[in-house]
């Protein structure tokens, strides 16, 4: 597909639920209670899930196919990204004794038939290598990447972490076959907006995908300086937005840059699944936008 395409590589809705900590609370949630969990995301407008081969050490993702199970029209209504390329000491990785990545070919294609296995699925629609591994040659990533393409495993794939350089580099040898690029970003974590990563997603024609959009609770913190002032700041505004909640305006706050990257919604709530999933519908003035941004910098734009 050209740069200057209307289309972007991979259509996406504007938020995703994650499932990083879907089995985290102290009561392990059954196959039916998640199964209501992600209905819930689908009458809300959210129809992807984003989980990982690595979440709750290996243990997500059967829990995602097993309720599958329990409600099987669930296959045919969700799209499903997942990631891979993480090895890490576990009864699953029995011959791991250090973390370290691992985006060989033969890994890669080995973590999604896994995957597929434990979701009961036929194919995924969005594979990620997780983080970048800095001893694989991008050229037997890219290998693995182009076979699961071409088996049909994988309908799309993309990356995850991935600097400037190292998307760049990776992309070239696919041909331009990448889609996304999930990184951190929100009101305390910018870099993508500094370094390059969120440009060239607009020059790619890709949307790139902000995880951790509430910097792991962070946000909340009063023992963070920044936190509590972009709290602060969006309080004062929610008024102005219909009384939106701190969540919504921080999500709708991401959704404003012009790269208009997917949010990742990480939460075992279901209220505030229905509470967030307004945020597309909000609009936020520009100086709003930019009173945010000043609120996390301590400090007015240069």
């Amino acid at each position: 597909m050209s740069e200057d395409s209307d289309q972007l590589r991979y259509e996406i809705s504007d938020i995703v639920y994650g499932t990083w900590r879907i089995l985290d609370d102290k009561e392990k949630p059954s196959a039916t209670a998640l199964a209501e969990r992600l209905n819930v995301c689908l009458e809300n407008c959210i129809d992807t899930i984003d989980t990982a081969e690595i979440y709750g050490l290996y243990s997500v993702e059967e829990a995602i196919g097993e309720a599958l199970k329990a409600d099987p029209k669930l296959k045919d209504q969700l799209r499903i990204i997942t990631k891979g390329g993480i090895d890490v000491p576990s009864g699953e990785k029995t011959g791991v004794s250090l973390p370290h990545y691992n985006a060989t070919s033969e890994n890669l294609v080995a973590c999604v038939e896994k995957s597929l296995n434990l979701m009961n699925i036929e194919s995924i629609d969005l594979f990620l290598v997780h983080r970048p591994d800095w001893l694989t040659p991008p050229e037997d990533t890219a290998a693995g990447l182009d076979c699961l393409l071409a088996q049909g495993k994988v309908k799309a794939v993309g990356v995850s972490n991935y600097t400037y350089h190292q998307f760049e580099t990776l992309d070239q040898l696919m041909d331009g076959r990448l889609s996304t690029n999930q990184v951190e970003f929100g009101p305390l974590e910018m870099a993508p907006l500094y370094d390059g990563v969120f440009d060239q997603c607009l020059r790619k024609r890709i949307r790139p995908m902000a995880w951790s959009p509430l910097a792991g609770g962070r946000l909340f913190s009063e023992n963070n300086e920044a936190g509590m002032s972009v709290c602060l700041k969006l309080m004062e505004l929610s008024p102005k937005y219909g009384n939106a909640s701190v969540g919504a305006l921080v999500y709708a706050w991401i959704l404003s840059v012009p790269s208009n990257p997917v949010v990742i919604l990480g939460t075992n709530k279901i209220d505030r699944i229905r509470d967030v999933s307004k945020a597309p519908e909000i609009r936020l003035d520009r100086e709003d936008w930019y009173a945010v941004w000043e609120a996390a910098q301590g400090e007015s734009v240069p």
